[in-house]
């Protein structure tokens, strides 16, 4: 038998639904793995972080430029690092990538020399990254 109320529910869509717990169940699931995964990524996005500074640069000669940095890393984990020396337009006219050995430090300053096929102006490193 239908009430006078179940037909005034029914009319204006007042009836719930017997699906909104597997609803509210299959979201809250979905908003777990997300958050799981949105944290994983960020740890190993972070484990791998390289920061590195450029201390100071000198020219030595017209074919030579030393630059001095400082990189800063997870410990245990070679490093990569492109270094370069730009002329006065800041055209490239010398780079090489050096390999960083391992260490048990956080941070190190190294001082490497490039080599250029021009006369430079001012000495960087481009980028370093784990190897």
């Amino acid at each position: 038998m239908t009430t006078t109320q179940d037909k005034l529910d029914d009319r204006y869509g007042r009836r719930r639904s017997r699906s909104t717990p597997w609803f509210i169940a299959g979201f809250s699931v979905v908003a777990a793995v997300a958050l799981g995964l949105l944290t994983w990524s960020t740890v190993t996005t972070a484990a791998d972080a390289v920061d590195v500074d450029t201390t100071g640069y000198a020219v030595v000669d017209e074919r030579t430029v030393t630059v001095n940095f400082q990189v800063s890393a997870a410990a245990g984990r070679t490093i990569a690092c492109i270094i370069e020396a730009q002329d006065e337009e800041h055209g490239v006219v010398g780079w090489r990538v050096v390999e960083l050995a391992a260490s048990d430090d956080h941070a190190r300053a190294f001082r490497e020399t490039i080599p250029t096929v021009a006369p430079a102006t001012t000495g960087l490193v481009n980028s370093c990254w784990v190897t």
